[in-house]
């Protein structure tokens, strides 16, 4: 049983392997990967685990697509860059106030939407001009965007690596806002004060030559009405729980997307923005199908409880000291895949060993989009080389700038984990 499950393994990791040699994306080489897991495993082309596996994530799309549908007419509207102009205009003489402003500013899209790519695209190349303006290096300022977009992606309500891993053990979504939100604004923060603290102060006339201006008529409060109606609905069904009908976020999202067209000032091509949307978002389906695809047929042949397995008869000791090296690093080869992969059975381990199962994958996926820069397929680092137009050494200057803010963050996670049951103060919400 042991023998056929690692050959599974091992015919999983050749067949993805050379897929990527064959130049393929991501995702067709992990379905590639799926297929012949279930060949070698002696069950043909199971179309039935197929069709399973690519419906396990289907509430997760949902809600990512409706919420970067709700940031794409919100960024189209003006709201973005209102809100950029008027914190370079109103705070440009106070670096601190600034700084602080602009961290929130890049984790408002990744938080609403899971994806730190949807950050790079809505609001990176933005505050990107900013920074460059209050005299931070062109190197740094990418490694602040990337950064910040990672800590938005873990940052609540939306963390599709804890939904996806509590998915994968039987265990609710509920109690993770507190914690995911202490460890992601830190991590944000840091990153941002670090690597941007030096410079001078903002060229304001030149910093908004270069950004756009907003439409006539958008005022903070237009801006804020949207933002207002999300809170209230997600509030609402947690104050009152048995009065308030079950929403959900999927449509949450388009209430405050429909929001957005009543409150905008000039008209907004539904249609075209929803057509990007579903463009901009096929790489992130596509991974999460193929990902719940891949997890089925490795349930089917044993390769994952083998993984399972492995993972939960480690020592916490080991574990403790390789787990920040283990996750990113996953991360930056199989994507989200490696939640359900390695997030179930580290999770089910650490509740057995007494530690706070929610402290810890709170942790932990907070860990693992800072991956998104590592090979072989870096995502947002990518995204953020691309929409800065960075000129700049990959590895050698953009990832190594990134590597300091990255430890600090990695070894909080770390004492996160460890001292978990001692915070579970932070569980709520």
């Amino acid at each position: 049983m042991f023998l056929h499950a690692g050959m599974i393994l091992v015919v999983i990791a050749i067949a993805f392997t050379i897929a990527r040699l064959f130049k393929l994306s991501i995702e067709l080489s992990m379905f590639v990967a799926a297929l012949a897991g279930g060949l070698a495993h002696g069950a043909g082309i199971p179309i039935r685990h197929i069709v399973e596996g690519a419906f396990t994530y289907y509430d997760v799309c949902l809600i990512f697509i409706t919420a970067t549908f709700f940031m794409n007419l919100l960024k189209e509207a003006g709201g973005v860059t209102y809100i950029i102009r008027s914190i370079v205009t109103t705070f440009h003489q106070q670096r601190f106030i600034c700084l602080f402003l602009l961290t929130l500013v890049l984790l408002i899209p990744g938080a609403l939407t899971g994806s730190g790519a949807v950050t790079v695209l809505v609001a990176g190349t933005l505050v990107g001009t900013v920074l460059v303006y209050m005299g931070i290096s062109e190197t740094r300022v990418a490694a602040i965007i990337f950064l910040c977009a990672a800590m938005s992606a873990a940052a609540p309500p939306i963390n599709l690596w804890a939904m996806m891993t509590a998915a994968g053990s039987n265990m609710p979504y509920v109690g993770f806002m507190r914690p995911l939100l202490v460890i992601s604004v830190f991590g944000a923060l840091l990153s941002m004060f670090v690597l941007g603290w030096k410079g001078k102060a903002v060229d304001l006339n030149k910093a908004l030559k270069e950004l756009p201006v907003p439409p006539k008529g958008l005022t903070l409060l237009r801006v804020a009405i949207p933002f207002l109606i999300f809170l209230a609905l997600v509030l609402a069904g947690r104050i009152w729980p048995f009065q308030m009908p079950v929403l959900g976020l999927p449509l949450i999202f388009l209430i405050s997307a429909v929001s957005v067209l009543l409150i905008s000032p000039k008209k907004l091509p539904i249609l075209q923005i929803a057509s990007e949307t579903i463009q901009q978002l096929i790489p992130l389906v596509g991974i999460m199908i193929v990902v719940g695809v891949l997890i089925q047929i490795m349930a089917l042949s044993g390769a994952r409880g083998l993984i399972s397995l492995g993972v939960v008869t480690l020592p916490l000791t080991t574990l403790y000291i390789t787990l920040w090296l283990i996750l990113p690093w996953s991360e930056g080869l199989v994507q989200y895949a490696v939640a359900p992969l390695l997030g179930v059975p580290l999770i089910l381990l650490f509740n057995m060993k007494g530690l706070d199962p929610i402290i810890a994958l709170s942790a932990m996926a907070v860990m693992w989009p800072l991956g998104d820069c590592l090979p072989p397929t870096a995502v947002v680092g990518r995204a953020v080389v691309i929409e800065l137009k960075y000129k700049g050494n990959y590895y050698q200057e953009f990832v190594k700038t990134c590597l300091i803010p990255m430890i600090i963050i990695l070894l909080v996670c770390t004492l996160f984990i460890i001292f978990s049951k001692q915070l579970n103060f932070l569980v709520g919400w």
